[in-house]
């Protein structure tokens, strides 16, 4: 099985009429995703795309039985649209917005950890190009073509460096299992040791490649993880060897403020634990071919 999604996931998308929203649902339909409904305040009872539209999760978790959403809700209103999916009973979420203020993610974490860990959503992002197991279901705004069925796991906090391994892989005939993306911000919903559990309990997963930047903690926590409880084989690649410290680069989570926090420091770490570090990113695919032999 793959992870977070399969053919039979039931989709909403919360913002569904807005114009890049409608975009990425017919994209997802045309993939293949099992996208039921969506939802946006006051607009109850048209249609999108094929779709109902709904006033609230609530109204459309109750009618269609979904399961996962995608928020393409403004940055005003989108940490209340989370919550609202959470307080829904929605499994999974991803937040492809970008610009949610810090303050609003912390409120959004606080709230999701009410709930009981079996009962408690998996959010992923925000500032995410999304989630797809390929041939099966895509929720997000990731090219679909590019992504060959497999047996390599994805996680990055860069969509476009995603999409480039994807490429890669696929041009040697490798196929991915899932490509998560977590989002480029300070604060997210997973971290790459929330996903990497996910990827180590998954059978159809035999390598996973993470790919990680400039900023903040994560990758060194993941590599102690990796270190510790994962088994499979970790290609990893870190963007940002050249940014200066203290400026921000790209994301607003790439910004180096602490030991550790570095490209070099990270490609340190994660080779310490045993990770396949890739030099660059034109070589990933070619350094995950290379670990598969």
């Amino acid at each position: 099985m793959s992870i977070f999604l399969d053919r039979d996931t039931k989709i909403i998308v919360q913002g569904i009429t807005g114009k890049m929203a409608r975009f990425h649902a017919r994209e997802m339909i045309e993939y293949g995703s099992n996208l039921v409904g969506g939802v946006v305040p006051g607009k109850g009872g048209e249609t999108v795309e094929g779709v109902p539209v709904f006033n609230t999760v609530k109204e459309a978790v109750a009618e269609t039985g979904a399961e996962a959403t995608l928020v393409f809700v403004p940055p005003p209103a989108a940490a209340d649209g989370i919550m609202e999916a959470a307080d829904a009973g929605i499994r999974y979420c991803v937040c492809i917005t970008d610009g949610i203020p810090a303050q609003d993610m912390i409120r959004v974490k606080r709230y999701m950890y009410r709930y009981p860990k079996e009962r408690r959503m998996v959010l992923t992002g925000p500032n995410c190009a999304g989630t797809i197991s390929p041939g099966k279901a895509l929720l997000g705004i990731m090219p679909g073509h590019i992504y060959l069925q497999g047996n390599v796991g994805i996680i990055g906090r860069s969509g476009t460096l995603g999409y480039e391994a994807a490429a890669q892989l696929k041009e040697r005939g490798i196929g991915v299992s899932t490509s998560v993306g977590i989002g480029g911000d300070p604060i997210n919903g997973s971290s790459f040791k929330d996903i990497l559990q996910h990827f180590e309990d998954d059978d159809e997963t035999h390598l996973i490649c993470m790919i990680g930047e400039i900023g903040g903690p994560q990758e060194a926590e993941a590599a102690e993880y990796i270190r510790d409880h994962v088994s499979k084989p970790v290609v990893a690649y870190v963007a940002g060897l050249t940014a200066p410290k203290g400026r921000t680069m790209g994301h607003a989570g790439a910004i180096i403020s602490a030991f550790g926090e570095s490209a070099s420091e990270k490609v340190e770490i994660l080779s310490a634990a045993g990770v396949t570090v890739a030099e660059n990113p034109a070589v990933i695919g070619e350094t995950i071919a290379r670990v598969m032999q």
